[in-house]
């Protein structure tokens, strides 16, 4: 049974397609806790009602970041996850907490990286005048956005988009490749070797997997 731990900061939809994925697919994986870093996260309560292990640890109670790096990392080790999953994380971490859980760390970042690093994503997409955007399933490394990426979904950006309208659909992208992405991790099939993934074929448990999914709905 292999054991995942996901890290949350907001409302936990992504956090809600993994579970749901995992269910409906009898994964042979358990989520052994939910972490926070914020006390109000509604995504606590989406862990709850899943039955699912909750943990806080609040970036405001702490003198630094270096501080509540080793606090997180010491509430995700004690339960010795085979993957950690960063769903909504708003926090960067440290250098040193890159290290700690290196190459066992997943996040998913609003954009077709390498483009539109960093914060208002859909923004800069407008801005751009692209006519693709998505999102990118990447490891964590110690460089904001630089993983070695894993999987990537595009959607079109449309005449009338506004960053709503632009990060729902995003968002949608993200609730079916993400699981599909842990998934592969998890089953072993897609594994990192020498800073890029790796896909052996099928695992013992993802039922399908791309590394590339497009998205035409608007």
């Amino acid at each position: 049974m292999k054991r995942l731990v996901v890290v949350i900061s907001g409302r936990g939809s992504n956090l809600d397609a993994i579970v749901s994925r995992s269910q409906s697919e009898s994964w042979p994986a358990e989520i052994r806790l939910v972490v926070s870093n914020r006390p109000q996260a509604q995504g606590l309560e989406v862990a709850r009602s899943h039955g699912l292990a909750t943990h806080v640890v609040d970036h405001t109670t702490f003198a630094d970041r270096p501080a509540f790096d080793a606090a997180l990392c010491d509430a995700i080790e004690g339960c010795a996850p085979d993957l950690v999953v960063l769903a909504g994380f708003m926090r960067i971490l440290s250098a040193e907490a890159c290290r700690r859980l290196e190459g066992r760390m997943l996040n998913i970042h609003p954009s077709l990286l390498p483009s539109f690093r960093g914060m208002h994503t859909h923004r800069q997409a407008i801005e751009a005048g692209v006519r693709i955007h998505g999102c990118t399933v990447h490891a964590v490394g110690s460089e904001l956005d630089h993983g070695a990426i894993l999987a990537q979904a595009a959607v079109p950006v449309l005449e009338d988009d506004d960053d709503a309208r632009l990060a729902a659909r995003v968002l949608r992208a993200e609730h079916q490749i993400y699981p599909m992405a842990v998934a592969s991790v998890l089953s072993g099939r897609c594994r990192l070797h020498r800073g890029r993934w790796v896909d052996h074929g099928r695992g013992s448990f993802d039922h399908a997997f791309t590394p590339w999914l497009l998205c035409a709905e608007a």
